[in-house]
């Protein structure tokens, strides 16, 4: 049941369900065994807004879990076909990170590409001055063999720039710089993306929809606005640092945004108590009376964004420690927080064996409060995540490793 009741201060409950609404995480998933469609998947993006992509696959790819953290068990084709087959429904940019968001949003981000030598770190804003002839060629050979992964494409350059391994993470070659100069500018996007994940690149104007590509250029200002929007829905609630966050947006344009917004009558100011600064309240946001998922997010989720939000919000401070050295790691490689009710309730570090069709759990350990079904409740969650993966067993790695380890590792045995 929901409100619509103006609300000046809410209460951190209050605030807490009307972020879980706005990101379709106040009520439990449809039943095991639902058929998921493309219109369901729509319908998650609406919410969201957006979805990161992460290399990292200890469990699933990082744009897959948000889906499934809200749908539950579905075919990863869906987000396949989405941004693989004309007309997409998803297109690559950097939105918050490398993101999948929808043809129109690829529109408002075109500031973006504009502003490139501010906007883009140096290893790319340095390609265009530095191998303008490279650049150039690639961009003939992209329209006339395109699409191309970066691999393919530096075969054709790797005489000229071999591969240099300098620091790990960031050996790029030549060929995949003036990509990524290209992908950035909006010159190429991805048509595709390879079963080992690599983007086949393709020109822009072969990729987006002819609608989309038809429509007249947004202005700077325009377009910040209306991302700002598409944050403050995802958000439901939340502060000016919240909204610039989701798409990566400098806080002075933000704040004027959320001004322009606020005096349209599309945001109002409130108070939440116990934060010590003005939220900004979507008047389009749901207000859910109670909230009643179980669901585990990914360290990728929209919820989980803004970390300094996820504190206040949830008590829950949390931070992905995929490049802490091991020893140093204090939950662990991939830990995903597990939503229950209304209170992320403990978290779970993970691994997806698929050679042994194992599921993993690494470390479990709970929140200050969580309740005393917790347990029983993350074990039932598992078992359906187990499912989706197509894992036969979970083995809880050593029961010693965390809180929740040996009292989950019971309830395991039990469902």
């Amino acid at each position: 049941m929901l409100t619509s009741r103006p609300v000046d201060v809410l209460s951190l409950s209050q605030a807490r369900r009307v972020a879980l609404g706005a990101q379709g995480l106040d009520r439990r998933r449809p039943e095991p065994g639902t058929v998921i469609t493309p219109r369901h998947l729509r319908q998650v993006v609406d919410r969201t807004g957006l979805l990161q992509i992460d290399s990292v696959n200890v469990l699933a790819r990082a744009h897959l879990m948000p889906v499934y953290s809200r749908l539950g068990a579905y075919d990863p084709a869906l987000l396949d076909r989405a941004a693989g087959t004309a007309p997409r429904s998803l297109v690559e940019y950097w939105g918050h990170m490398a993101s999948y968001v929808p043809p129109s949003t690829y529109r408002l981000l075109e500031w973006r590409q504009r502003a490139y030598r501010t906007e883009a770190w140096g290893a790319i804003s340095g390609v265009e001055l530095a191998h303008s002839g490279v650049v150039a060629e690639i961009r003939t050979l992209i329209a006339e063999r395109g699409p191309m992964t970066a691999s393919e494409v530096h075969q054709f350059y790797e005489s000229d720039h071999p591969r240099v391994r300098t620091d790990w993470g960031w050996n790029w070659t030549v060929a995949k710089r003036a990509l990524e100069f290209l992908f950035f500018t909006g010159e190429v996007t991805s048509a595709r993306r390879t079963a080992s994940f690599e983007r086949c690149y393709d020109l822009t104007e072969r990729v987006l929809p002819p609608a989309v590509l038809a429509a007249p250029p947004i202005a700077d200002d325009d377009a910040i606005r209306a991302l700002v929007e598409i944050s403050a829905r995802a958000h439901g609630v939340g502060t000016v640092r919240c909204l610039a966050d989701y798409f990566r947006l400098r806080l002075t344009p933000a704040r004027r945004a959320i001004d322009e917004l606020v005096e349209q009558g599309v945001l109002r100011p409130v108070t939440v108590r116990g934060w010590d600064r003005v939220a900004y309240l979507h008047t389009g946001a749901r207000h859910p009376r109670r909230a009643s998922a179980r669901t585990l997010l990914s360290p990728f989720d929209p919820l989980v964004f803004e970390r300094r939000r996820l504190e206040e919000l949830f008590a829950m401070h949390y931070r992905i420690e995929i490049y802490v050295p091991a020893a140093q790691r204090v939950h662990g490689y991939y830990v995903l927080p597990f939503l229950l009710g209304e209170r992320i309730a403990a978290r779970v570090d993970l691994k997806a064996d698929r050679a042994a069709a194992v599921l993993r759990v690494v470390g479990a350990f709970a929140e200050d409060g969580a309740p005393a079904e917790t347990p029983h409740e993350l074990a039932a969650e598992l078992r359906e995540l187990a499912g989706w993966l197509a894992l036969d067993d979970i083995e809880v790695a050593d029961p010693r490793r965390g809180d929740l380890a040996a009292s989950l590792a019971a309830a395991l045995a039990t469902v």
